[in-house]
């Protein structure tokens, strides 16, 4: 078990192997200290998974408030200084 989690892990691969470390832990039959060191790769693993799916909330929200603005300023020429 390496203490470091890659930091180029996918959000898929971190997922799949953090369900297998919940698998095993919940499996039971492993010493205390293996449990322990599974335990700790589970929550570096849940951390990577956390990070990207901020991210990936980030991103949402910067595309939905983009559109938003598109949408506030349709129709409407910032440069058009006629008057009706």
């Amino acid at each position: 078990m390496t203490s470091k989690v890659d930091e180029t892990l996918g959000y898929e691969q971190a997922r799949d192997e953090l369900i297998e470390v919940v698998r095993r832990l919940e499996a039971g039959g492993t010493t205390l200290e293996e449990s322990l060191a599974l335990w700790e790769r589970g929550e570096e693993l849940a951390k990577v998974c956390r990070r990207w799916l901020e991210g990936a909330r980030a991103r949402l929200d910067a595309a939905l408030a983009e559109e938003e603005g598109a949408e506030d300023g349709a129709g409407e020429d910032p440069d058009d200084t006629r008057s009706e």
